[in-house]
């Protein structure tokens, strides 16, 4: 792509006026992609859409590769990047959460959420403010209440949806389409 997509800086823009935050998307491979590539991306979202900070999508979570990541965070937020949100879809190794503004700690299905969540000791004593859990094929009528677990299990950020894989994530939960109608 050579500049903004049009659709993507008209949601922006419209997000911008009601006074949301946004964050660029940037997948990282799992520490494939080359540093200096996902500054690339960071830095058009900022040009592009005035992104605030940045959405670091599939970050390792190995003790090995922490070192790494922690030079990635670093690169970011030289660029003047806000809120770092990194996610690695899984508890990480102690030592991550403090890199980022928010960690999302897990990703992934709602049977899965609700029948063998566990968290590490260290998450215990890690504000929940920090910590987001995203969980998708959430039945639509437990969206509401999906947050609840979110808060028990430490996570003060919680992003319930509906849809299934391939994307979860591509339309709106029918219950937040009807809050913004």
């Amino acid at each position: 792509m050579h500049g903004p997509d049009p659709a993507f800086a008209a949601a922006a823009g419209a997000l911008r006026a009601a006074g949301a935050r946004l964050l660029g998307y940037v997948d990282t491979d799992y520490g494939v992609c080359d540093r200096a590539d996902i500054a690339a991306d960071v830095r058009r979202h900022q040009e592009w859409y005035a992104a605030d900070g940045c959405f670091l999508d599939r970050v390792t979570a190995t003790p090995d590769a922490l070192p790494a990541c922690r030079r990635l965070v670093r690169a970011v937020r030289r660029l003047g990047v806000g809120p770092v949100v990194l996610n690695p879809g899984v508890h990480p190794a102690p030592g991550y959460a403090r890199l980022a503004d928010l960690t999302v700690t897990f990703e992934g299905h709602w049977s899965t959420y609700v029948s063998a969540f566990s968290r590490p000791a260290w998450a215990t004593r890690h504000p929940p403010e920090r910590l987001c859990h995203l969980v998708y094929g959430v039945p639509e009528a437990l969206v509401p209440l999906a947050v609840r677990p979110a808060r028990e299990r430490g996570a003060a950020v919680c992003g319930p949806v509906t849809g299934e894989l391939p994307n979860p994530w591509a339309a709106l939960t029918p219950a937040l389409t009807r809050e913004t109608a």
